[in-house]
Order: C-alpha cells, then structure tokens, then sequence
C-alpha cells in the first residue's frame, strides 16, 4: 500500500480522506486529535512548543523521517491548512519530498496582494477596492493580512489600537494565522500591529467593506484549466475586536446564474493565471447577483468534506501529477456543513469529558482528557446533513450550544 503524508495546523480531514481512499497515512500536524490519530498509521508533531504555529525545523524532519524511514514506498505529501502563508517552507520541503499541490512560487505570488488583486483588475473580475496605505479614513476599511486565514487577522481599520490581549487565532483546525506567539493550548496572543507597521509589511493591505454573504467557491485546477465543484456558504462571526472570523460552512448551496458564470469565469482564469494544482477554494461576498472576489486559498479547503466520501485524494493525486481533472463535478444528495465549538468560558477536559465529545453525535477534531481551553479556544468540531441549509444551521447551532452546556456542567 503506498504511503501518502498529509500536513497541515490540522490534518484530520485529508487523513481521513486519504485512509477511505486506501491510502497509508501519515499525519503532520500541531494537534494530534484522536480521530486524527486513528485515520493515520503514525502520526508526528510539527508544531512550535506551546504555540500555533508551524515550527519549520519539525516541519522539515518529519517529511524526511518519513521519505528514510517509513516502509511501503512514499508517493509524497500535501500540504493543507496553513501553509498558505509559508511559501518559504513549502519550497524547502518540496525538495524533501515531493509535493502534491501548488507550487511554492504560485502559492507566494497567489497570495501577494499586490500580484492576485492585480490580475483580478486585469480579468475584470469584480472584488472590493484595496490599498497598501492606510486610508484617510479608515471608516469602512478592514485591515487584513494575505499571509493568514481564518479570520482572525481581519480587523477594523477605524478601531484603535488595542493594547496586549488574549486574540485567537484561527484555530477552526484548518487554517492558522501567525503573526505572534501562543500560549500553552497554541492559540496566537498577541495585540494587533499598529497601522505604520501593517503598512510596511507587504502581505498586510486594507480594503473596503461589501455587503453581502460570504461564501466560497470549492474547485480542483491541474495548472492549466479548472472544474467548479459548488458553492459553500460561509458561517462567519464577531468575536470581541475580530469581526470576522470563520465557524464553519454549509454546501453545496446553490446561487443564481449570474453568481455562478462570475465566479467559475473568475476560478477557471485565476487557476491558469497563477498555475494552481489540487482542490483549492475561492472565496467572495455575493450581494444578489453581485460578487466581490476576496481570495484564493492555494490547498484543499474544509469544504472538500462537503461533496463526496471517496475520490477526494485521489483526484488531488491525479490533478497534480498527471494533470487530470475529474469529468464532471460530484453531486451531493443532501446538504451537509461543520461547525467549529468554541469555548465560551474556561474548561478543563477530563476524562469524562473527553468521553462526552467523542461519543456526542458528529464530533471530529476530538481532543483528549486533560486538554485545557480558555474562551475563544477551539474544543472541537460538530458535523451535520440535512436536507436545506436552513436545517443543516439549525442542527448546529443546537448542537454547538447544548455540548458547551454539557461541558460547563461537567466542569463546574
């Protein structure tokens, strides 16, 4: 059986993917959850000490532990959450072990705000005005950060500084952010950089705010041409001075027609653009038939689980090394969506505990007992099918809620 790695901040996703895909698994990432740990016939930590962030050393000798040491012939590995932003990294592992996915150099330029917004412009493909300096007011400007994901570097640019605070990262376990250190459970704690500072840094750009419902596009590319698999929705929340930050999504959705010729033109054009490889996602604000295009994320998205239980590696496989597209996009029967459980006070996981969230229906990202989380800590996540978006939010809202009230009862 051939041997596949999967890195990632979380790689429970594509380890389970890969594993129903009859692959050997091993695992890279900073938690080590238990299904994780289950879908993978080894798994290494690659994570920096008390902190969410890669720690690019570990990255390095894990990928060449496995290409020595494991048995069975390695195919290569893929990069998933959070290595966006460390097209650095990538190119140095890339020459340790194959890499089955965008390239290094697509991933830097395709996240260089300067180079992806400049090809929209040149494609005419819609997005919400941005700029390097800090506008003269700032009202009705986020300041963003392209290195990042999740949301939680997304601030308000009219907001003041804030001094030294608990911020957390975005810890969805499946996508990071790393601007500062962490604390012991490896969310980021920092305050945001001032705006002289942002301005200076070249991933760090503002744009202007759009009404509209954030959404994503799911899509595999094999350097050349695209095929558009569906259309997500996007659970996006305030939390504290983090006005937007990603809980979950729900797909496939559908759109009006108009949205869907905007945003497969736009997906099909950007993946020959910048060469893009494997599952990837777009993601844009619709407004009725209006869209603003906000980025691409260069790696498979946590929607991919949203649209088929086998073939999922597989395409990814024959995407990036053959490049093969699929012949037509999968169909989901029923609508499905996740649910990121963020804690809501402190909590200390004991056994009991742990016992409760991986017996509780739909539960993944299980933590173990004697995990601590503070509010804002991710604790897990909820899954959900259904057969309207409308019931598939209902399903995990409720169960969102009613596990936090379980677990604050077990640990008062």
């Amino acid at each position: 059986m051939a041997v596949l790695a999967v890195a990632a901040v979380s790689a429970r996703m594509l380890a389970e993917a890969a594993a129903r895909d009859g692959h050997r698994v091993v695992a890279l990432d900073l938690f080590g959850d238990l299904d994780t740990r289950r879908a993978s016939a080894q798994w290494l930590p690659i994570g920096c000490d008390g902190s969410l962030q890669f720690d690019a050393a570990r990255v390095l000798e894990a990928l060449r532990h496995v290409a020595r040491d494991v048995d069975g012939g390695v195919v290569g590995w893929i990069p998933g959450s959070g290595f966006e932003g460390h097209a650095e990294l990538l190119e140095a592992s890339a020459q340790v072990l194959p890499l089955i996915g965008t390239s290094a150099d697509a991933v830097r330029r395709v996240r260089d705000p300067r180079q992806f917004f400049g090809a929209l412009a040149a494609h005419g493909i819609a997005h919400p005005a941005v700029q390097t300096d800090a506008p003269a007011d700032p009202r009705g400007w986020l300041l963003k950060d392209a290195q990042a994901c999740g949301g939680w570097h997304i601030r308000d640019a009219a907001a003041p500084p804030r001094p030294p605070a608990r911020a957390v990262q975005d810890s969805s376990r499946d996508a990071s952010q790393h601007i500062a250190p962490a604390d012991a459970h490896g969310d980021s704690r920092d305050a945001a950089p001032g705006a002289a500072d942002d301005a200076r840094d070249a991933s760090h750009y503002y744009q202007r705010t759009m009404p509209g419902m954030p959404m994503s596009a799911t899509f595999i590319a094999n350097g050349s041409e695209a095929l558009l698999f569906g259309f997500n929705a996007l659970r996006v929340r305030p939390f504290g001075a983090h006005p937007f930050v990603y809980c979950g999504c729900i797909g496939p959705v559908a759109v009006p027609a108009a949205v869907a010729r905007q945003v497969g033109d736009a997906v099909r054009l950007l993946s020959a653009e910048f060469g893009l490889r494997g599952w990837c996602s777009l993601d844009f604000v619709r407004d009725g038939d209006a869209i603003g295009v906000l980025e691409i994320n260069p790696r498979p998205p946590a929607s991919l689980a949203l649209y088929a239980r086998r073939g999922l590696i597989d395409a990814q496989l024959r995407a990036c090394l053959r490049s093969e597209l699929p012949r037509t996009a999968a169909s989901a029967a029923r609508v499905g969506g996740s649910e990121i459980v963020y804690a809501r006070r402190p909590l200390q996981l004991d056994e009991a505990g742990a016992r409760r969230i991986a017996d509780w229906p739909d539960a993944h990202d299980l933590p173990a007992a004697g995990a601590r989380f503070e509010a804002g800590d991710p604790v897990c996540s909820l899954g959900a099918e259904a057969a309207s978006a409308a019931q598939v939010e209902a399903i995990l809202e409720a169960g969102r809620d009613a596990l936090l009230d379980t677990l604050e009862n077990m640990s008062i």
